[in-house]
């Protein structure tokens, strides 16, 4: 052990107390109760041998001890272990109610996280499909005659296309192509999305670059 690297994080502390004692820890399947006490054996087994910390067995049991799998462990008929797979005794009811609540909570928690997320996806859609039907719209509205702003694309005045959007920088004047019209914009910002402009009428909108001219 005292050619161990200095263990970082909790997880990195359960792996090898799983290691060590495979008897007592694991990292994966069923989970044995722990003895109550363990964390005064484990200083005694293992604390200033492998470079943790009292304050990093400490964290690192409570993350062991929190986990589903482990709080699945704790059930009525379990009995506890110790560092070398030696049963102790057998759980108490109240400890076993304890873990019922600790896992409901948990889950309670993670389902509340899973619809927080879950409408926040939608909210993020929502905003997509607004935006893109505003522009489609505002495009559609202004293809018959040029409003203020706009130049009509006669083939004597042509505009230059723009084939490199590294040339673009936010706040450059440019003209956004509506069907044959040409509307006034500014340039916001340049990304691999596209280009993210701002019209005269002041609607914020994102286009590529074969929709834009000098």
């Amino acid at each position: 052990m005292e050619n161990q690297p200095k263990l970082k994080s909790s997880k990195e502390v359960i792996a090898f107390l799983a290691e060590y004692f495979p008897n007592c820890f694991s990292v994966e399947g069923e989970a044995r109760p722990l003895k109550i006490g363990i964390f005064q054996d484990l200083i005694e087994r293992v604390a200033g041998k492998i470079g943790v910390s009292r304050t990093q067995l400490r964290s690192a049991l409570r993350l062991y001890t929190s986990s589903w799998r482990y709080l699945y462990s704790i059930k009525i008929g379990a009995v506890r272990v110790d560092l070398d797979g030696n049963a102790c005794c057998t759980l108490e009811e109240q400890h076993v109610h304890h873990a019922r609540q600790q896992l409901k909570e948990a889950k309670a928690r993670a389902q509340a996280y899973r619809a927080q997320q879950k409408v926040s996806k939608k909210r993020e859609l929502g905003s997509d499909k607004d935006e893109l039907y505003h522009r489609n719209r505002y495009v559609k509205c202004n293809k018959a005659q040029p409003q203020v702003g706009e130049t009509s694309l006669h083939p004597a005045v042509q505009l230059k296309s723009i084939t490199n959007t590294a040339t673009l920088k936010p706040g450059q004047k440019i003209k956004v192509k509506a069907g044959k019209n040409a509307i006034d914009a500014t340039v916001l910002e340049v990304s691999k999305d596209g280009i993210r402009v701002q019209l005269i009428s002041g609607m914020a909108m994102i286009v590529r670059a074969k929709h834009l001219q000098f």
